[in-house]
Formats: C-alpha cells, structure tokens, sequence
C-alpha cells in the first residue's frame, strides 16, 4: 500500500505544482497589464520592482491555489485512468477511495495552509503591495530631458535643450527658465552648449554651461517706481544645481493603511466588526430620537401660539381654523409644513449614511467570511477535480483543462456574483460568501458518488445506447397505442 500511495502522491505534486506557478504567472501579467502606465518610464530600481511582483504573487494564491488543486487532481486520476491503472488497482480490490487517500490527505494539508496563508500571510502582503504601489502611482516619472521639448519636471525650472551629443552628457542650445521667484518669465539663462551630470547620490543635477547670458528683469525696490530696470550678463562657464531629491521613490508610513479591511487577520475583523455597529446602533437610536421629538410639532410653535392650545381626551391639539385671523393659520401651517420638510430631509441624510456605514460593515464580514471559504474552496473542487478525473479517465492538458476551467469559471462567478450582493446589502455576508460553495458541493457529492460506483458518466456510447433503447420503448408504446384504437374502431 506504500508503494501504490508513493505511486500516487508522484503523480499528483508534479502537476500541483506546473499547474499554480502557470496560473500565478497569468495573473501577475494581468497584474503587471493592469498597472503598466503607472510603473513605466519612472526609471524604478529593479529591486523595486521585484518586491512589488513578489508582494503581488502573494496576493494571487487566492485564485492561483484552488485551480492548481482542481486541474492537478483532474490530471492525475485521469493519467491513472488513461493508463489503465485505475482499472488494475481495482481489479486487484483497490477500492477508489483507498486509492484516492493520499490526495485526501495532500489537500487537507492545503485546506489549513490556506487557512493559515490567508489569516496570517496574506494581510501583510496586501499591505506591503498596497503602500508600495501607492508610493510607485505616487512617483514623478524619471528625469529625462529630450531634444526640442520643454521639460518641466524640475519644480520652478523649464529647460530646453537643442540637441544632445554622444551618451547626452553633451548639450547644445541651452536655455534655463527660473521660476523660484514666482514673476514670469524674468529670469533666463542662454548657453551655447554644457554638460550634464549627476552626483553620485543621484540626489542633484550638475549643469555646467559655457558662453552664455543671464537675462534678469530687476523688481524695483520702490512700488509707484514704473521703470523695468533689465539687467544681463555674458558668462564663460557657469555651473547650476538642482535639486533631485522629489524624484526618488518616497516610502509612505505603513501604518496609514492598515485600516483598511484586505490588510486585517481574523482578531482585527472582529473588532472593527464589533466598533462598526455599535456605532450604527448608536446612529439609529439617535435618528430615531430626534425624529421623535421632531413629530411633536407642539414645540415647533411659537409660545404665543401655544396659548390656542386646549387640552382634549388626554391629547393637546390646536383648533387654528376657529382663530379668527388668517395670517396666525397662516404662520402656523407654515411652521408645520418647515418642520415636515425638516423631518424629511433629515430621514433621507440618514438612510443614505447608514447605507454608507453598512456597506462599510459588509466589507469587513466579507473579509472576514473569505479566510474560510478559500480553504473550504479548496477541498470541494478537490471533491470535483478527483472524481471527474476517475470518470473521464483522460490526463494531460486536453479534456482536464477544458473541465478544470468550466468549473473553476463557475465557482468564480458564483463568488463574484454573491460577494457583490453582499457588498450591496441584498444578501447577508455568510449568504454571499458561502454561495458557491454551496453551489458546488452538491456537484462535488454527485461526481464523488458516480465515479466510486464506476458510473459511466462520459462515457457517450452509454448514453446513446440509452436514448436508443428510450427512442425503441417510445414506439413499441406507439404501435401499442394504435393497435389498441384499431381494434376499438372495429369492434364498434
């Protein structure tokens, strides 16, 4: 039995593992499709864009994970299938289960280190990735200056540069626009041609520039003065330096994002859980105290209305219309009809900010409901990939991608489907959360009965058969049926 389970566990980890890494790797280039214009052309250490695609992968197991167990399972008990076998292990008394246990015992392993993966492993990487890709969208794009383009990058300066030579640390037709005094266009620098460097700290950019002009208008110290006084000056070599320092990448402080509900394990659900409504009671047990004091419209009127008030049947009401001047029924259906609109208002501003708070609360029980649905996810579309694999006996990537993929499309808009309506409020979060899983364990229980009863479930032969002997019962009853009318029609 050894043997046989060693024999089995072979066949199932190469496949686990080709089929995740190729679906990580599909995802993380739908990643990197996805934030391409925010990651090009902003001269990024290479460093830096590892650790995004690595805190990027992590987040991906989620999806990678109950794919690579559903289409390695379809895989391995099909090549068992495919060659013959599942057929010897059971001519032998192998039962399907018995040669099924290893697996079983394999994907219980994954079931608690998903678990363990997406209570513990994934909030942290969903902080490091979203924190670092905040500070990347952040980012300026790199310095680059480009021939006949004003280039504005530099905070107060515009520069424009003619033409650039050899590796562009040689330029030609140089002109500088000093902004720092805010005042137009006052300050311009001309050179015939410099060279460009940076510090070694990439911090600073040394320009130095040889036979050129400063062109300065002079403010006058005196405000009523309406002279320009204009001031030039020739330079042989003239070195500038500006400051580059806004150009690297600027680490945000972690802490800023670990509110938000992908980035909290299962003790920091619950307590934002808890803190969410009890602020939501608090809300509505004050919206409903206020509108109470507000339906007493016997303090919306005015003290010397109140003198009309008479006291009848244990309730106090105002007979205005036996008042004999109209503009007192005037000013008080005025006051009655402000505080209606009042009421109003008030109810509309408060059904949509509790709709915000309990759409805010969603989010967190759905965070909360998704540690365990991944794990649970796992186990069923084993309870899938494994019997399907038994019962269309076929491996490689052909027929079990095709089933892998139908199924897994399946799960993933179920989930989709009720993550949304649970986000939305039509359905509590468990509902939501768990909706595909419910779904499809139904699915997993009939293959898993099918293919230990060696049901011909794929099998198109059988099922021809059996519309052929259906189609032939049809027309035996329908001979029947007229031979039964003739005799009837004779007879009479």
């Amino acid at each position: 039995m050894k043997k046989l389970h060693s024999l089995v566990i072979r066949t199932y980890v190469g496949p686990f593992i080709m089929t995740f890494f190729i679906a990580l790797f599909i995802l993380l280039m739908q990643f990197l499709w996805k934030y391409v214009d925010d990651l090009v052309g902003k001269g990024l250490e290479w460093y830096i864009i590892a650790e995004l695609l690595f805190y990027a992968s992590a987040t991906f197991v989620p999806l990678a994970l109950p794919l690579a167990i559903l289409l390695s399972s379809i895989m391995t008990m099909g090549s068992l299938g495919e060659n013959y076998e599942l057929v010897a292990l059971k001519s032998a008394g192998i039962s399907l289960t018995k040669i099924m246990w290893p697996l079983v015992m394999i994907s219980l392993m994954l079931v608690l280190t998903a678990f363990y993966f997406s209570n513990n492993v994934l909030p942290v990487a969903n902080l490091k990735m979203g924190s670092l890709l905040y500070d990347i969208r952040q980012q300026r794009p790199a310095f680059n200056i480009m021939e006949g383009i004003y280039y504005k990058g530099i905070d107060n300066y515009v520069i424009r540069v003619e033409k650039k030579e050899g590796d562009g640390s040689i330029l030609r037709g140089i002109k500088i626009y000093d902004h720092t005094e805010r005042r137009g266009n006052t300050n311009v620098t001309v050179a015939e041609w410099g060279t460009m460097h940076m510090t070694e700290d990439k911090m600073f950019l040394v320009l130095t520039l040889y036979n050129g002009s400063n062109f300065q208008e002079v403010e006058p110290s005196n405000s009523r003065d309406q002279s320009k006084p204009f001031q030039r000056t020739h330079f042989e070599e003239q070195v500038r330096k500006f400051d580059l320092s806004e150009f690297a990448l600027a680490r945000t402080d972690e802490e800023l994002f670990r509110s938000n509900f992908r980035m909290m394990n299962l003790t920091q659900l619950l307590h934002f859980e808890d803190s969410l409504q009890g602020k939501i009671s608090e809300r509505e047990q004050e919206f409903m105290k206020n509108t109470f004091n507000n339906l007493h419209f016997y303090n919306a009127i005015d003290s010397t209305e109140k003198t009309n008030l008479a006291y009848k049947e244990d309730a106090y009401y105002l007979d205005i219309f036996e008042t004999e001047e109209v503009s007192t029924v005037r000013n008080t259906a005025d006051q009655v009809m402000n505080r209606v609109r009042q009421i109003r208002e008030s109810g509309q501003f408060a059904h949509e900010e509790l709709r915000q708070r309990n759409r805010r609360l969603a989010r967190y029980q759905i965070e909360f409901h998704r540690k365990f649905t991944l794990s649970f996810a796992c186990l069923v579309l084993f309870m899938i990939g494994a019997p399907l694999g038994a019962i269309i006996r076929k491996g490689g990537f052909g027929l079990p991608v095709i089933a892998s993929v139908l199924f897994f499309v399946l799960y993933h808009v179920v989930s989709m489907t009720g993550e949304k309506f649970a986000r939305e409020n039509v359905l509590e979060a468990w509902q939501g959360m768990w909706l595909s899983s419910a779904v499809l364990l139904p699915i997993a229980i009939l293959l898993t009965i099918q293919a230990t009863t060696d049901s011909s479930l794929m099998d198109m032969d059988s099922y021809i058969g059996k519309i052929g002997r259906l189609k032939g019962k049809n027309i035996f009853r329908f001979k029947k049926l007229k031979n039964n009318n003739e005799d009837t029609s004779i007879n009479q």
